[in-house]
């Protein structure tokens, strides 16, 4: 990869990530910046950029992590110091924008991923790389560009080098939302397509929002009920069914967050008793909470392959099962084409819109 082609970009990074950030420099040949990020006594969160700003593009690689909550104010601190610092540009590297699965109104709530992207652009941030947004539509909330790069590549070249007969393999969407990534990875594969239907966990749609109460209609020769507005009739899920034929596959589950891993291992065993005789789980963003590397371990998922956007060490530590594939190359490349005012298209070229 070429190196920068001036000398007047720094990077820093927070607490979220610090492994992710020095790949990222040494890709690029640059020297981290020196940002010191810590917290008083009182829990407050303190920065001191140990070198000088002013006038130079500032990429700041922060994740989101389970401390969601202090990444995001370590972020907005570091960019407001750069901003009253006189940066002349403050890019956002922020693999996983936390808060990303909050971008729908539900019950009597808020979507907080709009509030999150206010903030960001407040704090001066001029700039935003992330990669697999939840949403794609996440990136009309801000008032800057983002750039939303896709990891499918690379977990679509594990599956062609590290899975043996591969194209014995069948692509399964986890759930009817995410039907349209797996028709794109079993398009790129030429593979065929399984859905899993009927999952217990209430999908986001049946969520209860508050918004039920019609208002009042004058009565119409068209329809007259009696009795008031008619009762909304209850969804009522049907058992764990498989749509499509795994049996005697290698079933390939994707998706693009796996955290709560239950929906996951639920999943594994209704693809077992249909006859899949290896099952394996490809993600982007490998959050792994609570009690995950336990339940991997004794489930039927013979593998978990995500990126590094989010830090997992602890987890593999925990279960053997958890791969993992680097894409600080992709995040050093998007740093290097904005720094040199290069196309970004070249990192989007024959990524489709469903990825």
């Amino acid at each position: 990869m070429d190196a920068p082609a001036t000398s007047d970009i720094c990077i820093i990074n927070g607490n979220s990530h610090p492994d992710l950030a020095n790949l990222i420099a040494s890709r690029l040949g640059v020297n981290n910046g020196g940002c010191s990020v810590y917290h008083k006594t009182n829990r407050e969160t303190m920065v001191e950029i140990g070198d000088s700003v002013r006038g130079k593009d500032i990429y700041i690689i922060q994740t989101g992590t389970k401390d969601v909550n202090n990444n995001i104010m370590e972020l907005l601190i570091m960019a407001y110091a750069c901003k009253t610092s006189s940066a002349n540009s403050i890019v956002g590297v922020i693999p996983y924008l936390p808060y990303s699965k909050q971008c729908k109104m539900r019950k009597r709530g808020c979507i907080v991923s709009k509030l999150l992207a206010r903030m960001m652009c407040t704090s001066g941030l001029t700039h935003i790389i992330t990669m697999d947004l939840h949403q794609k539509e996440i990136q009309g909330f801000f008032d800057c560009p983002v750039d939303n790069l896709r990891a499918s590549p690379f977990l679509l070249q594990y599956i062609q080098e590290c899975i043996p007969d591969y194209r014995n393999s069948v692509i399964v969407a986890r759930n009817p939302g995410s039907a349209k990534k797996a028709t794109s990875y079993a398009e790129r594969l030429r593979l065929g397509i399984a859905v899993i239907h009927g999952e217990q966990k209430e999908s986001e749609t049946d969520e209860v929002d508050g918004r039920n109460s019609p208002p009042l209609l004058p009565k119409s020769r068209t329809m007259d009920v009696s009795g008031g507005v008619p009762v909304h009739p209850a969804k009522e899920k049907p058992p764990i069914n498989v749509v499509g034929d795994v049996g005697g596959r290698i079933a390939i589950m994707v998706d693009d967050l796996i955290d709560d891993v239950q929906s996951f291992v639920a999943a594994a065993e209704v693809l077992k008793e249909r006859g899949a005789y290896k099952i394996y789980v490809m993600a982007t963003h490998g959050l792994l909470s609570q009690d995950a590397p336990r339940l991997i371990e004794d489930s039927p998922i013979d593998e978990v392959v995500v990126t590094n956007t989010v830090p997992h060490e602890i987890q593999k530590m925990q279960c053997h099962k958890i791969k993992t594939v680097d894409i600080s190359i992709l995040l050093a490349e998007a740093i290097r084409r904005i720094h040199n005012k290069e196309s970004m298209s070249y990192l989007f070229k024959n990524v489709t819109l469903e990825d």
